[in-house]
């Protein structure tokens, strides 16, 4: 607790701190070094360079913080820590941008090479850029969702030329996304083909679909995206809930300055390791002690990416570990970067009265479902009625500025 010694500075400055874990010893000794990294024939001891040798053996500083009195500017000290404190944090921040910038690359590189190969012509390279828009929307569906991927149709999600209208004039796509059956070709992608040459509003991944594989689906669907399009958000939604699109446009453009941004209804449920329970956890061990929490994740209802990170999750997706739950894996991902989590609580609105509530109170919902369901209870038969009573209007996309 106590044991510092005085130290003296050329100039007759004298140093004394507090001996309370010799606190005030430590700034003495970066000052020390800040002076002598400078001018080291600026730090003496009664007159004599620290470098100077005493029988063969370099002087070294006495120190004596026994006195609680500082004689000389510690303010000088202190500002210096700030600073150098303030650099180290802004060189971290630089290192983290540049790794994403990185990232961004080396996927624009895999595109240009893999996705959409590059022709030559008189010596002159020509490739297909991917189209830029505001953001994607992939919603998540099945093969046995054809009636829940309808009530979308006639509710919140815009279809045929006013899809295509969307994505022209407001730079945003919405697409149902889905993998392929276990045997490719098959009857239920036959359907699947069947419905998109009617609607053309599928994106189709090289998935293998299956409950247990919404992991990878979700890994693969980011991946997939950032090559498809060059969007500045990527969002995941699920066929069970409502969207009010003009709402997450306004709420996505808020967010646009930002850089690594991770936006949903952020929430740490507990870890379930008992086995036959909904969304058990085989990996529980890897989190703690039993009855822990997860750290903080979006909820899988809903949630968007900005760019970079999306870019980071197709560039690492070898080397990404998938846990049971995909908005769990999804939060692992990302909880070690220098990420912007932004929890918008108008991304997880529950179902009328909720919703009415929250828009006569100024704080009309971007998207709706029941918590006790995971989703909208019974969407397909309740979907029409959500949208009725918490719709923003089906006008009101189209007169958003963004």
């Amino acid at each position: 607790m106590g044991g510092c010694k005085q130290h003296k500075l050329g100039n007759g400055v004298s140093i004394r701190c507090v001996s309370f874990f010799c606190i005030a010893s430590f700034f003495c000794g970066v000052f020390i070094v800040s002076r002598f990294q400078a001018d080291p024939e600026s730090v003496t001891m009664e007159g004599t360079s620290l470098l100077q040798k005493q029988n063969g053996i370099p002087t070294q500083p006495l120190v004596n913080c026994d006195n609680r009195e500082v004689s000389f500017q510690d303010s000088d000290i202190f500002s210096q820590v700030s600073h150098t404190h303030n650099v180290i944090m802004e060189l971290d921040k630089t290192m983290s941008s540049l790794e994403m910038q990185l990232a961004a690359a080396r996927t624009s590189k895999v595109h240009d090479e893999v996705v959409s190969p590059t022709t030559t012509t008189k010596g002159t390279d020509q490739q297909n850029d991917r189209p830029k828009i505001f953001f994607f929307m992939g919603i998540i569906t099945a093969f046995s969702s054809r009636k829940r991927r309808d009530s979308i149709r006639e509710t919140w999600m815009p279809r045929g030329e006013q899809l295509k209208r969307l994505e022209t004039e407001k730079g945003i796509v919405v697409r149902f996304v889905i993998g392929h059956s276990s045997s490719p070709g098959g009857i239920l992608d036959r359907a699947i083909d069947a419905e998109e040459a009617q609607h053309k509003d599928f994106f189709r991944l090289d998935h293998v679909e299956g409950y247990h594989e919404l992991s990878s689906k979700t890994q693969i669907y980011f991946s997939t995206a950032v090559a498809k399009w060059d969007a500045d958000f990527y969002i995941k939604v699920d066929d069970d809930v409502h969207v009010n699109l003009g709402m997450v446009a306004s709420a996505l453009a808020r967010q646009r300055s930002k850089p690594h941004v991770y936006i949903g209804c952020m929430k740490s449920g507990l870890v379930l390791s008992q086995r036959g329970v909904k969304y058990h956890e085989p990996e529980f061990w890897k989190f703690g002690e039993e009855g822990n929490k997860y750290f903080r994740h979006a909820s899988g209802q809903i949630y968007a990416l900005s760019k970079d990170l999306a870019t980071y999750i197709s560039v690492n997706k070898h080397l990404l570990h998938r846990f049971a739950n995909e908005d769990v894996s999804l939060g692992s991902w990302l909880i070690g970067l220098d990420v912007n989590h932004i929890d918008d609580r108008s991304l997880c609105c529950g179902t009328p009265l909720d919703c009415e509530w929250k828009a006569q109170a100024g704080n009309p919902c971007a998207a709706s479902f029941d918590w006790s369901c995971s989703g909208i209870c019974k969407s397909v038969e309740r979907m029409g009625e959500v949208h009725q009573r918490c719709g923003e209007g089906d006008g009101a996309i189209w007169h958003s500025s963004f």
